[in-house]
């Protein structure tokens, strides 16, 4: 592990992994670089520190389910969303913990914005998270009568234009 973690205060190292724990991977990594950020620790660094935790932790973290993908779920998670669905999209994400995963939205009209539905991680033995995610978010995008747009469904990429911006 590097050198970082020691520099933490006790309080915010059991913040850390009381996150880490419950597999809020997002509020670990910013409880790191608030803590540290004044010594020179980048975002990138902080995320290493997780990582890190995650290891140091292993078989002790509560790991989340993945997302539910089948078309009622999806379906019902985006009419939970404030906004007619002008579209579902799919884009590439990442980070040092889960590596690249696709991150489904119901891109929103009325008002404008964006809805969570699904993230679809690399599983072992399964298909590329991003055909398991083509799939679901065509089901879904067929089922409300709206567009699919998936800029790189073959290849990792988070800086592909999104939909709203090709627009």
């Amino acid at each position: 592990m590097s050198g970082w973690w020691s520099y933490l205060e006790e309080r915010t190292r059991g913040e850390v992994d009381e996150n880490v724990l419950g597999d809020r991977y997002v509020m670990a990594v910013g409880s790191v670089w608030e803590g540290l950020r004044p010594l020179g620790l980048g975002l990138h660094d902080a995320e290493r520190v997780v990582h890190s935790r995650y290891e140091a932790l292993g078989d002790r973290v509560r790991r989340r389910p993945p997302d539910p993908l089948d078309l009622a779920s999806l379906a019902a998670r985006a009419a939970g969303h404030e906004g007619r669905p002008a579209a579902i999209e799919a884009f590439w994400d990442g980070d040092t913990v889960h590596d690249w995963f696709v991150v489904l939205v119901a891109v929103l009209d009325d008002p404008a914005g964006e809805g969570h539905l699904a993230v679809v991680h690399h599983r072992r033995d399964g298909p590329p998270p991003g055909t398991v995610a083509a799939e679901a978010g065509r089901a879904l995008a067929d089922h409300l009568g709206v567009p699919f747009p998936f800029a790189s469904p073959d290849v990792p990429d988070d800086d592909a234009p999104r939909w709203r911006a090709a627009r």
